[in-house]
């Protein structure tokens, strides 16, 4: 049997939580709900039925799309909307839509995303305006997933910009090291997802040219369900793979994906 100085102890540390908690139950905190990220401002001009039902504008920045009057545009379209701004560089491969590597040295990469950065962002401050973060588009984004010299010279880029930015990445086994690697310039790493792109097993997307790598609409709309219910995709294999994403990748380029955008914010709100 306890002694009762040990029972004393545990009742009055009952009796002090319950002072401090009231009747209220004890909650646990969860992760607060996954946040939609679109591509916009690379001339498809879906921005105003986008952005009302997005939480992240990822904003091209001239170099494979847009120009300085879309960027304005889209960047009060957010601010109307209360909606986070981030830049979106790629490289300068406006025929390609930036998605053809380019061979670039570590002080290429490095000036050519702070350049797309800077641009953004002195439009954004004209309008009082903050990005928040950076998303590099297309075989900009890959490289970076897939060579460290890339990867770091992206990350000294973001670092040297006069305000905190964060860093979107997608959420591959690699994350955990990606976000030690960013911590080591003081950058904050978001983990991404994408709604409508096939993963393989490894948890890379499959390539565009692929047989299957983009979903149709019922395809999506069934992986962004299974990522909200189970935290997982289906690979190309038919294999489940844990994705744990703070951010959910869309695309409104097109007619049906817009409305696609509509259902997955409606799934989110009910997940």
């Amino acid at each position: 049997m306890e002694p009762f100085w040990l029972r004393m102890k545990y009742n009055w540390c009952g009796l002090l939580l319950i002072f401090c908690l009231g009747s209220k139950p004890i909650q646990l905190q969860l992760n607060p709900p996954v946040k939609l990220n679109c591509d916009l401002g690379e001339g498809a001009g879906s921005e105003a039925a986008v952005i009302p039902f997005i939480d992240q504008a990822n904003i091209a920045c001239g170099f494979h799309a847009g120009s300085p009057e879309l960027m304005r545009k889209t960047l009060l379209l957010a601010k109307a909307h209360g909606v986070s701004v981030g830049a979106h560089p790629g490289y300068a491969d406006r025929e390609g839509f930036g998605r053809k590597s380019m061979p670039c040295n570590f002080d290429e990469i490095v000036e050519l995303v702070r350049q797309q950065i800077s641009a953004l962002g002195e439009l954004a401050i004209s309008e009082g305006i903050r990005i928040d973060y950076v998303k590099p588009h297309g075989a900009l984004y890959h490289d970076m997933l897939s060579d460290a010299e890339v990867r770091r010279a992206i990350y000294l880029a973001v670092s040297q910009h006069p305000s905190p930015l964060a860093l979107m990445i997608q959420a591959t086994p690699d994350i955990e090291s990606h976000r030690a690697e960013a911590s080591q310039t003081g950058l904050e790493v978001w983990a991404e997802a994408f709604a409508d792109r096939r993963y393989d097993n490894v948890g890379r997307l499959v390539a565009r040219q692929e047989a299957g790598a983009v979903l149709d609409r019922s395809q999506m709309l069934q992986q962004v369900q299974q990522l909200v219910t189970e935290g997982s995709v289906t690979t190309d294999a038919g294999n489940k793979l844990a994705v744990s994403a703070d951010t959910l990748c869309v695309h409104g380029d097109h007619a049906e994906g817009v409305e696609s955008i509509r259902e997955i914010r409606k799934l989110l709100s009910n997940g």
